[in-house]
């Protein structure tokens, strides 16, 4: 470590991104627990605009994560002064330590139970950072070709499946599938968040980290463009339905409303290019609004985006225990919030209402949990493993 190096300030629209993110993520998971439907919130033949957009504002949550992690690798060398071999160890421990608490800790967390693996969020997060350890052997173009590559080149890979590789079709769905099976009466795999693209989301994030090193005004100028032309490039090919996308754009037969939410309506199990560029590219259009947004409500979002990490290991639990002390209560029945299953007990009507109820008061709860835990990091930065938490 180069303890001479300057520390810099913290780049405000990055804690601000991650914190919104992390807000409407809890979002998602407690309408998995309190208000399922007894169909998929994205099919558009019988799902309402008011799921459905429930739903979809939680897809900015992953690539936002994923790519800001990257980011946070890059400022995290920029602000330290560390070499490169010393984030190399860093992402590569942190990475799998991540992996081990996805196959422990986070797959109990959503059963509260074992009897399956569920491989999704830190999962992906944590192979990323295993993989970025190793581009960082290579020149940055070389690493943002990497991104781009697996970004607009992995759409070409949607007609392999994982029949096609027998007995290892396992392998081919932690590449780029979404996979489930009983591998047993009492065991499950779930694959839910393929390697492939998220690896180049993060690198992707990494080499963002440039863009932020410039002067405000030519940096926020930058954003514009890149956000606007993602966005661009997201209509040409979502109309066109050219590339991008195994869900393919077609008017909706219940009318104009839906067929324009049907535009929004891209595939997430891999993220595909144009799910990538609708999530992406309004995220970036969104960060120099959000350097220049200050006062009580901004600096409370911004504690959820310093500590992400505990934002995540305690809200699954939390939400997934009051569900469960409600639906015991008043069901008789231990979770209806099971990802497969939807059988409901006699009585139980789905309800926006109550998830978005029960979503404020979650937050609220967890703002002094995460408030604390700020000023503790902050207080006590000397500490190495906190940087693991």
């Amino acid at each position: 470590m180069n303890t001479t190096a300057p520390v810099r300030s913290r780049i405000v629209s990055v804690d601000l991104l991650r914190g919104l993110i992390m807000i409407v993520m809890a979002l998602d998971h407690v309408r998995d627990y309190f208000t399922p439907f007894p169909y998929d919130p994205t099919d558009l033949s019988q799902a309402s605009a008011g799921l459905f957009l429930t739903r979809w504002v939680t897809h900015f949550c992953a690539p936002v994560f994923v790519f800001l992690a990257g980011t946070s690798a890059y400022l995290y060398r920029r602000n330290s002064g560390c070499t490169i071999g010393h984030l190399q160890y860093f992402l590569l421990t942190r990475g799998l330590w991540l992996v081990f608490l996805e196959l422990t800790f986070v797959s109990f967390f959503w059963q509260f139970g074992y009897s399956g693996v569920i491989l999704q969020t830190l999962w992906s997060l944590g192979w990323s950072m295993v993989a970025l350890a190793g581009l960082l052997y290579l020149p940055m173009p070389a690493i943002l070709g990497v991104a781009a590559v697996m970004i607009f080149g992995h759409n070409l890979l949607d007609g392999i499946h994982v029949k096609d590789f027998g007995d290892y079709g396992l392998l081919w769905a932690l590449t780029h599938e979404f996979y489930f099976d009983q591998v047993s009466p009492h065991f499950f795999v779930a694959v839910g968040y393929p390697l492939v693209p998220w690896i180049g989301v993060m690198a992707a994030g990494y080499g963002f980290g440039l863009l932020l090193d410039m002067e405000q005004v030519r940096r926020d100028r930058l954003l514009v463009r890149i956000g606007l032309g993602l966005i661009a490039l997201f209509l040409v090919l979502r109309f066109t339905n050219v590339y991008g996308d195994v869900r393919q754009w077609a008017p909706n037969p219940r009318g104009l409303l839906y067929s324009a939410l049907q535009v929004l309506n891209t595939s997430k199990y891999p993220p595909s290019l144009q799910y990538l560029l609708m999530t992406l590219g309004p995220s970036l259009l969104l960060m120099p609004l959000l350097e220049r947004w200050h006062g009580a409500w901004a600096d409370r979002v911004a504690v959820f985006g310093r500590v992400p990490f505990f934002y995540y290991m305690v809200h699954l639990p939390l939400i997934h225990l009051v569900a469960l002390i409600w639906t015991t209560t008043a069901f008789g029945v231990v979770t209806l919030g099971d990802f497969f299953h939807n059988e409901f007990p006699p009585g139980y009507t789905p309800s926006l209402l109550r998830g978005y109820l029960v979503w404020a008061a979650v937050i609220l709860v967890l703002y002094p949990l995460c408030a604390r835990y700020a000023a503790y990091k902050q207080a006590h930065k000397d500490k190495w493993w906190l940087s693991y938490l």
